[in-house]
């Protein structure tokens, strides 16, 4: 059974049409280019970066920029449609979400006219391959922390400092740094800078990180040394606008977690039922046993519920409702139930879900991050907490 269709849920209106058939399209394009090779690609730690300029090519990347630099003239609900799929057909360390809906649209909301012409052609043809360089090693979700400097010299800055944990950081040419323009300011002296890598004297990269899952996707060590980068690349009309920017553009990256969460629980269920109907135990197939039957009762019910609040945090957000709080509680609520359903689909597998040549141990290793990455779960309750 397909995973968009596990739920037996009928698309919400922002899925209809267009959006339905972007899904479907990039589904069967995953599939055909992308997943032949995608254990491969978790051995080298790397996604090669010619699936970049194909994906470029066939119109998944910046699904939500304009037309006029070189996007797709799409919104967020197309950018979901991509994501989904890439949960679907089990290749989510593809880090083409990151790079459409969370880097692009720091520019497209951000960046002046010239800097728009200048990066988001190539960011949609694969040529520049984004990143947003947050994490510290002394400063994760606590973005006030941060100590990366950017001071103005002339018409250049000099930026110097060291990011972790960069999604896209082995392939990225074309950085977010946050930075402390005014470190006296506090957050009010905040700024995002972008950096275009390639030739860049003083800028290196460290290794791509040896995770636990998620490996497909070069996740790396970034380091800043003295780096020049044209007063020009600033983000945002003056300087200290970057703790604002982030504020404002983190709820749709939350929101984005939560879509590949819910897609691979999606996936996890249709994995498993295929296998309990096939796979038998004392002479009937699995799924014939009452546990097996209200386990996967339970695990499709909370799937349905999580279904539906991201259709609707989706609707929400077309509409500019999502707030912040509403973001945090899909990130947390939906990356929560992917470890429990995960969890459970994996245990319905016996010791076969425990080897790795089955999908359902990549799902397990793959959904822990998710309850860390773009503020930690944690962190989202914080955030819900101030709401009441």
């Amino acid at each position: 059974m397909r995973p968009a269709e596990i739920l037996g849920v009928n698309a919400p209106q922002w899925k209809q049409d267009d959006v339905a058939m972007l899904q479907d399209m990039a589904a069967k394009w995953l599939e055909a280019e992308v997943a032949p090779g995608y254990e491969q690609y978790e051995e080298a730690g790397i996604v090669p970066r010619e699936l970049w300029e194909k994906a470029g090519q066939a119109g998944l990347l910046c699904a939500s920029a304009p037309e006029e630099y070189g996007g797709a003239g799409g919104t967020y609900a197309h950018e979901s449609a991509i994501i989904e799929a890439l949960s679907h057909v089990g290749v989510d360390s593809f880090g083409i979400g990151l790079h459409s809906s969370i880097v692009a649209p720091y520019i497209v909301h951000y960046g002046s006219e010239e800097q728009k012409r200048k990066w988001l052609p190539r960011m949609a043809s694969g040529e520049l391959i984004g990143a947003i360089a947050m994490t510290e090693p002394g400063a994760g979700s606590d973005l006030q922390g941060i100590r990366t400097s950017a001071v103005r010299d002339g018409n250049h800055y000099r930026v110097n400092g060291s990011k972790t944990f960069i999604t896209n950081g082995q392939h990225a040419n074309l950085i977010i740094v946050v930075t402390k323009t005014d470190p006296a300011k506090g957050a009010k002296g905040t700024s995002l800078i972008i950096v275009e890598t390639d030739e860049a004297e003083g800028f290196t990269r460290g290794r791509n990180l040896d995770k636990i899952g998620a490996k497909a996707n070069d996740t790396s060590e970034l380091f800043f040394n003295d780096v020049r980068v044209p007063t020009s690349n600033l983000l945002g009309s003056e300087e200290g606008q970057g703790f604002y920017q982030l504020m404002q553009q983190l709820p749709q990256e939350r929101l984005q977690i939560g879509a590949t969460a819910i897609a691979s629980v999606e996936r996890a269920l249709a994995l498993t039922i295929d296998y309990v109907k096939e796979r038998k135990a004392f002479g009937k197939a699995v799924i014939e046993f009452q546990n097996t039957q209200f386990k996967l009762a339970e695990m499709k019910t909370e799937a349905v519920v999580g279904r539906t609040f991201y259709d609707w945090c989706v609707a929400e957000h077309l509409e500019g409702r999502l707030t912040p709080e509403l973001a945090s509680m899909a990130k947390l609520w939906l990356t929560e139930l992917q470890g429990r359903v995960v969890d459970g689909c994996l245990q319905l597998f016996g010791g076969y879900g425990y080897m790795n040549e089955y999908p359902i141990a990549r799902m397990f290793r793959d959904a822990r991050v998710q309850r860390i990455y773009g503020g930690t779960n944690e962190i989202m309750k914080l955030l819900i907490s101030r709401s009441l």
